[in-house]
C-alpha cells in the first residue's frame, strides 16, 4: 500500500559566490596571485594598475529598437558600482602601507644539471655494450631523490624486458649495479638500503683499522648498532668503549641520503611569502597585511569606452544589444570578484588581528612558553565567524614576526590543567619537555616515566603515555635511541 507523507528539512546551501569566497580565503599569497591572474585573463572587464577615467552616467533607460525585445533599464547596469574616480580602490588604502623600500624583488634561480642527469653524464666515462648501457641507464632512472634503488632486482629485470626490450638476468643487473652504479658520485648512490649505503661509503674511503671495524659492525651486527645495543657490540667484537666510540663517530660522518645532498638537484624549496607581518614599534605590536593580498583592480578602459559609446548612441543595433548583454555579464563578474577581494582582505585582517591580541604576550617576547591555549572556536567566537573560516586562514597562511616566519596554525593548541588548576597550553608543556631532553645526560637518557615525573615536579601532572605522544610529535626518539657512548 502506497502512503504519502510530508517532511520538512532545514537546509543551508552556499551560493556559488560564497563557495568561491571561501576558496579565495584559503589561498596563500602566491596562490592568490595566480588566481588573480587567471581571473584577469578570463574577464576582460577587469584590469590592474591606476586608471584615470571619468565616471559614466548610469542612464541606460533607452530601449532597443527591435520590437518585443527585452528592455535594458538603468538598474540593470549600474556602471557607477564598477567605475570610480579614485585612483586607488578604497579597500586598498587600509593595507597598502609598505614603504617604497619594501618593494618586492624577484630573485632568479639558476638552472643547473639535475641529479639524474648528472648520474647519466657519469655513465659516459664507462665502456659499455648496448645491453650494459641500457641496464645502467635503467638503474640510474630507478634511483629515487634520496639516492636509493628501492625496488626489488627481479622487478627491475622484468621491467627491462617489458619497457626497454632488454632480456637479461638478475646476476648481470646486480653486477652492473655494484661495478658501475655504486662507483658513481655522490658516494653511496644506488644502494638498496641504509646498511648497503653506509658500507659503500666506508669502502670508498682510505682503509684504516677503525673503518674496517666499522664495516664489520655494519655487515655483521647492523641491528645491534641501529638499536644502540652497545654492550652486545662490545662483547661480539671484543672491543673497548673507546674503540666503539670511534666506530660510532666514523659512521655518524656518513650521509644516509646521498641523493638529497646533491647541489644540482634543482629541488628548490618552496618560497614562503608571508601573508602578514607583525612588527614591534615602540613596544607595541603592528599588524600589516601583505599588500600583494590587496591588488588594485578596476574596469578596463576599453569597457569604459564601450559603455560610453552605448550611452551616446542614438540608434541601438542588434550587435550593440548583444554587446551590452556581454558587458553586463562581465561587469557583474568583475564587481563580484572585487567585492570578494574586499571580503577576503577584511576576513584575513580581522582574524589575524584577533589571534595577535589573543597571543599578545608571545608576540611581544617570542617565548613559546607564553603561548596561551587557543582553539579555532576561541577566535571564531570573538570575530563572529564560522570555525571553518578561521581554519582556512590558519591552515594556509604565514606571518612574519621578529622571531621568524611562522605558520599561523602553530599558534593554536589545546589546554591542560597544571597543579594550580590553571589552563596551560600544550605548546608550553612540549617546549619544557624538549628542553629537559636537550639537557639530559646522554649516557643515561631519561625514560618516558622519568620525564613524566620531572614534568610533574615542574607543575604539569601528565601521564607517561601523554609524554610519549608529545615526544613523538617533537620527533624525539625513545631513551634507548638517544643514548650516546
Amino acid at each position: 500500500m502506497l502512503k504519502q507523507s510530508l517532511h520538512y528539512k532545514l537546509l543551508q546551501k552556499l551560493s556559488p559566490q560564497q563557495i568561491q569566497l571561501m576558496k579565495l580565503i584559503q589561498l596563500p599569497t602566491q596562490a592568490f596571485e595566480e588566481r588573480l591572474k587567471q581571473e584577469i585573463e578570463e574577464n576582460p572587464a577587469l584590469d590592474t594598475g591606476k586608471e584615470d577615467s571619468d565616471s559614466i552616467d548610469d542612464d541606460l533607460s533607452n530601449e532597443f529598437d527591435d520590437a518585443g525585445t527585452e528592455k535594458i533599464e538603468a538598474e540593470d547596469i549600474n556602471i557607477d558600482e564598477y567605475l570610480s574616480d579614485d585612483e586607488i580602490p578604497n579597500y586598498k588604502t587600509q593595507a597598502n602601507n609598505y614603504s617604497a623600500d619594501d618593494e618586492e624583488k624577484n630573485v632568479p634561480y639558476a638552472a643547473g644539471t639535475s641529479f639524474h642527469q648528472s648520474l647519466k653524464n657519469q655513465l659516459n666515462t664507462y665502456s659499455f655494450d648496448d645491453e650494459e648501457r641500457s641496464i645502467a641507464e635503467f638503474l640510474v632512472g630507478s634511483i629515487d631523490d634520496s639516492g636509493y634503488i628501492r625496488r626489488d632486482i627481479l622487478d627491475l629485470v622484468d621491467d627491462l624486458a617489458f619497457t626497454a626490450n632488454v632480456f637479461t638476468t638478475e646476476e648481470k643487473v646486480i653486477g652492473i649495479l655494484k661495478k658501475v652504479i655504486h662507483t658513481l658520485d655522490p658516494i653511496g648512490v644506488g644502494a638498496r638500503d641504509l646498511k648497503e649505503c653506509l658500507i659503500i661509503q666506508l669502502k670508498r674511503k682510505e682503509s684504516t683499522k677503525i673503518r674496517a671495524l666499522a664495516i664489520d659492525v655494519l655487515e655483521l651486527a647492523f641491528d645491534h648498532f641501529v638499536k644502540k645495543h652497545y654492550k652486545k657490540l662490545q662483547e661480539k667484537f671484543n672491543i673497548s668503549t673507546e674503540e666503539l666510540k670511534e666506530v660510532n663517530t666514523e659512521i655518524s660522518k656518513l650521509n644516509p641520503k646521498p641523493g638529497s645532498s646533491y647541489a644540482g638537484n634543482n629541488k628548490i624549496a618552496e618560497q614562503i611569502v608571508p601573508d602578514f607581518s607583525i612588527k614591534l614599534v615602540d613596544g607595541e605590536l603592528d599588524l600589516i597585511l601583505n599588500s600583494r593580498n590587496a591588488p588594485e583592480l578596476h574596469i578596463s578602459r576599453e569597457y569604459n569606452n564601450m559603455l560610453k559609446g552605448y550611452q551616446e548612441s542614438t540608434v541601438k543595433s542588434k550587435s550593440q544589444k548583444d554587446a551590452v548583454f556581454f558587458i553586463k555579464q562581465k561587469l557583474d563578474s568583475a564587481k563580484w570578484f572585487i567585492d570578494a577581494i574586499k571580503q577576503r582582505q577584511q576576513t584575513l585582517l580581522v582574524t589575524m588581528n584577533t589571534i595577535m591580541h589573543y597571543q599578545y604576550e608571545y608576540f611581544l617576547t617570542g617565548d613559546e612558553r607564553k603561548l596561551r591555549p587557543m582553539i579555532l572556536k576561541d577566535i571564531a567566537d570573538k570575530i563572529n565567524m564560522d570555525v571553518s573560516t578561521v581554519s582556512r586562514v590558519a591552515n594556509s597562511k604565514f606571518v612574519s614576526t621578529p622571531y621568524g616566519t611562522k605558520l599561523i596554525k602553530e599558534f593554536f593548541s589545546e589546554s591542560m590543567k597544571n597543579d594550580q588548576g590553571e589552563d596551560v597550553s600544550t605548546k608550553e608543556i612540549k617546549k619544557i619537555l624538549e628542553t629537559v631532553v636537550l639537557e639530559e645526560n646522554k649516557k643515561k637518557p631519561l625514560t618516558d616515566e622519568k620525564l613524566a615525573a620531572i614534568l610533574k615536579d615542574k607543575g604539569y601532572p601528565i601521564a607517561r603515555r601523554t609524554v610519549a605522544k608529545y615526544r613523538e610529535q617533537l620527533d624525539l626518539p625513545v631513551a634507548r635511541l638517544r643514548k650516546e657512548i
